[in-house]
């Protein structure tokens, strides 16, 4: 693989299940090659979306070199490697094997609720340690603490192989500031599909989805279209697509989605515990909004 660009459209792939709660490699495999054949720049393996809190270490290495061999270096792939124990982290960086992958995506800590301080030098760490290139992921949502924009533009400057993050705060202002102020060598991401048109209007340059699992060639258009300044064009593609991203974050990631994806005939809708599958109500709306978009 060349060198890493984290521009475009990359894809926080979900892990399929069959109905015994089993990884389903087959599945896996169409959704893979259902992603890639929608013109997407990279995947994501093992991110958020993943549900890798509920992957054992076995299974998360089967998904690894599954994906690596399935794709066939015909995109590039990052791997998520993140949690809330720095030396764990710093661990898994310097002794895994990272072959087949360009990049990894590390999130922040979550449940600890580190400081600023904590949060610079954890990724200090873990960027001094990568013989990757580092995307880091804020989303304090989930993780219970925010990455400031201070702290990602301190990262930026200092940790050379800290070239993007993907931002899943929903603060614009925090964005915008992030934007103004960062190195060119350093990127954002949108986190939030739902805002990466409104980011790229103001200088992101793409987006880590969950949406471009079920419609890769859509999010992929749009995002093409914004790096090319066609606004209006980008425009009708994310009014197109808004009301589905919208609809699958309502009960959860990756419930939505994968609901989806068994209305598309990709994968089952299986869920992991504590997470739990979709209403009737809305599995029925996804039916009519995917039906509109076809």
């Amino acid at each position: 693989m060349e060198e890493f660009n984290a521009k475009g459209t990359g894809v926080a792939m979900i892990t399929p299940f069959d109905k015994q709660g089993n990884v389903d490699f087959s599945s896996f495999s169409k959704l893979i090659n259902h992603i890639i054949e929608g013109g997407v720049d990279y995947l994501v393996c093992l991110g958020t979306t993943s549900e890798y809190p509920t992957l054992t270490e076995r299974e998360m290495m089967a998904i690894r070199d599954f994906t690596i061999e399935t794709v066939d270096n015909r995109v590039p792939i990052v791997i998520g490697v993140g949690g809330n124990d720095t030396r764990e982290v710093v661990n898994h960086v310097t002794k895994d094997d990272f072959n087949g992958f360009s990049a990894i995506l590390s999130v922040s800590p979550y449940y600890n609720k580190p400081s600023q301080k904590g949060l610079l030098e954890h990724f200090r760490r873990v960027a001094n340690s990568s013989p990757l290139p580092v995307i880091i992921y804020n989303v304090p949502g989930r993780t219970g603490s925010n990455i400031s924009a201070e702290t990602t533009l301190k990262l930026a400057e200092e940790c050379d192989n800290i070239i993007a993050i993907k931002e899943a705060s929903g603060n614009m202002a925090q964005c915008m500031e992030i934007l103004r102020c960062k190195p060119k060598n350093f990127e954002l991401l949108s986190g939030e599909d739902a805002l990466t048109l409104p980011l790229m209007s103001m200088g992101a340059k793409g987006v880590i989805s969950v949406t471009a699992n079920a419609f890769p060639k859509q999010v992929s258009t749009m995002v093409n279209l914004a790096l090319k300044d066609s606004c209006r064009k980008a425009t009708a593609v994310h009014n197109q697509i808004l009301p589905f991203t919208n609809a699958i974050f309502e009960e959860g990631n990756p419930c939505g989605i994968k609901a989806a994806l068994e209305i598309l005939g990709i994968v089952q809708n299986n869920v992991r515990l504590p997470l739990a599958k979709v209403s009737k109500t809305l599995y029925s709306r996804l039916q009519t909004i995917i039906k509109e978009i076809k």
